[in-house]
This record gives structure tokens, sequence and C-alpha cells, in this order.
């Protein structure tokens, strides 16, 4: 048995190394001619191309290894059965499970390495690549941001603009809320404008509502302009979001959605993201067992119809991946299930094929 795991080992590997490297390739092709205008527009130099190319390899990489490992143990199975070597195993008394346990394992090594792979090494890479892009292209995100709600540090204050101004640090249409411990309503502001001076904001032309002294009717009071050392949310919690999980570590994610709650900020996109982090790096698992399973249907046209498969059932993987993550971002379904529902639903399609495969 171990001769025969060996030989299927050394055929799959090959196959394995050339399909990552196939795969990879059509992402690099499809990314640069994706850009070529850009490139052609802005002049860019083709060695700083190269560099956008390289950059990007360990994140085509991540991409690669799930629709490479099911083209290879498919087109590795699919051989052995057409040369009826697959018949011969079998009827040897050999459990096709037991035939296949190598490739399993395998799926979940690559599982283990490509999250320590996404973690370590995309990340760094894939945020280097984005930066020089868009410096290359002259690509500014703007930080400005409209109709932005944001909390205090210590909850007792909910900050609401209109419009932030990154650029001259100012905010329009501002209402403030101040809240007592228990979250009961202290004051509000409303303001025209707010200016930041470097340490705290200066509301200008305002109408304050609060308590009058018994607490049985709000009053109100026009003032010109205001300050209190209490309104120093810094202008960095008012900029657009345009930090993105996919260009954070593991860590920096959870730190940066615990950021986004702690300042009020939608944080939904992030925090599925952050699961989907996890939830990919074990998709070659599923795909072990997926292509275990449909790899001994094909006897003839094996690399074609591997090749197909793998596609096929690539694009269908993402495709809800994707579904379910915009479901999502939008509140319809909770952040995890919009990660981790495609990788249940595979993992039980995958489970009932390896269950009927022909043994």
């Amino acid at each position: 048995m171990k001769t025969i795991s060996k030989m299927m080992i050394e055929s799959f590997i090959p196959i394995f190394l050339v399909s990552v490297a196939f795969f990879v390739m059509i992402i690099e092709l499809v990314d640069l001619f994706s850009n070529l205008w850009r490139y052609y527009t802005n002049e860019v130099p083709v060695l700083k191309m190269l560099e956008i190319a390289y950059l990007y390899i360990p994140k085509c990489i991540v991409f690669s290894l799930p629709i490479a490992l099911l083209f290879s143990v498919s087109f590795t199975l699919g051989m052995m059965y057409s040369n009826n070597e697959l018949i011969a195993v079998l009827g040897a008394g050999i459990s096709f499970y037991r035939l296949v346990l190598p490739f399993v394992i395998i799926g979940v090594l690559l599982s283990i390495f490509n999250f320590w792979f996404n973690d370590q090494i995309v990340t760094p890479t894939y945020r280097a690549k984005v930066r020089l892009y868009n410096s290359l292209v002259y690509r500014n995100v703007s930080l400005d941001n409209s109709n932005v709600t944001v909390i205090s540090d210590s909850n007792r204050i909910v900050y609401h603009a209109d419009y932030f101004d990154n650029e001259k640090k100012t905010l329009n249409g501002v209402l403030l809320v101040f809240r007592g411990k228990d979250g009961s309503f202290l004051k509000r502001i409303d303001a025209k404008r707010a200016k930041w001076d470097g340490v705290k904001w200066i509301l200008y032309d305002c109408s304050i509502y609060s308590w009058d002294s018994d607490k049985t009717k709000i009053i109100s009071e026009r003032i010109p302009v205001y300050s209190d050392s209490e309104i120093r949310k810094k202008p960095d919690a008012f900029k657009r979001i345009t930090r993105k999980v996919d260009e954070m570590n593991f860590e920096q994610g959870v730190e940066w959605i615990k950021t986004l709650k702690k300042a009020g900020l939608p944080y939904r996109e992030a925090l599925t993201n952050l699961y989907k982090k996890i939830s990919f790096s074990l998709t070659p698992m599923i795909v072990a067992l997926l292509a275990a399973s449909i790899g001994s249907t094909f006897k003839k046209n094996v690399l074609l119809m591997s090749l197909i498969s793998s596609l096929a059932v690539s694009v269908v993987y993402y495709a809800s991946q994707m579904f379910f993550s915009l479901l999502a971002k939008n509140g319809y379904i909770p952040p995890i299930w919009g990660a981790w529902f495609p990788f249940f639903l595979f993992l039980l399609v995958s489970g009932m094929f390896f269950k009927y495969a022909k043994t």
C-alpha cells in the first residue's frame, strides 16, 4: 500500500506544481491586461510593471492552490482509471478511501500552509503591490467622507456630520449628542460647521439643547462659537475607510475591527473578510475531497475533463463566496455565515460525492 501511495504522490506532485504555475500565469495575465491601458496612459516603465507582477505572485499562488489541487488530483485519478490501474488497485481489495487518503492529507496540510502563507507572506506583498500600483497610475484615494457617525472613546458623545473635509479638517452639518454613564440624554449641540484646532473641535453657529435645572423640560440657547475639551475625537475617525482587511494579517485585522466597533463605524464588511481569511484557507481540504470523488469518473479526455471540472467548480465556489459575502456586508445574514456558509455547503457536497464515488 505504501508503494501505491508513493507512486500516486510522485505522479501528483509534478502535475500539481505545473498546474500552480499555469494558473498563476493566467491570473497575472488577467491583472496585467486589465490594467494595461492605465500603464500606457501614465507611461509606467516596463520594469515597474514587472515589479507589480512580482509582488502579486504570492496572492496569485493563494488563488491558484485550490484550482491546481482540484485539477491535479482529478487528473491523477483519471489517468489511473483510463489506464485501468484504478480497477486493478480496487480489485486487489484496497479501499478507495484508503487509496485517496494521501490526497486528503495533502489537502489538510495545504490548508494549514495556505493560512500561514496568506497571513505572513501575501499580506505584506499585496499591500506593497497596491501602494506601488496606486502611486504609478496616480490613483489618489479621497479621504473625505459624508454622512458619517462616530462615537467617542468614552461612549458618551455621539458625533454626526453631513460632510468631513480631510484636507481642511472641518465638519459641516454637525450634530453632537452627550449621554450620561447610564446612556441617558444630557445635551445636544447642532452646529453649521466645526474646525479641528489640533486638540479639540471648535463649533460655529451652534444651537444647544439641554435640560433645565429641574430636568423637567428642554431649554435651548444659541452660541456663535463653542468649544469643550470633551469634544476631542480625532479627525482620523471621520475619514472615509480605505483600509482593507486583505492588506492586513489576521492579528491586525482583529485589532482593526475592534477599532471600528469602538469608533461606532461600519464593521460588517471587515468582519466578513476576516472570517473569509480562515474559511478560504481551508478550501484545499474541500477540494481534495471533491477531486478524489470526481476524478475516478473520467476515463476519456482526462486532461480536458479535469480542466473543465476544475474551472467549473472553482467558478461556482468563488461565485457563492461573493454572493454570501455580499449578503453579509449588507446585513441580510451575520458576517460569520457570509464567510462560512459556502465552505460548509461545499464540504457537504464534497462529502456526498465522496461517499458515492466509484469504488
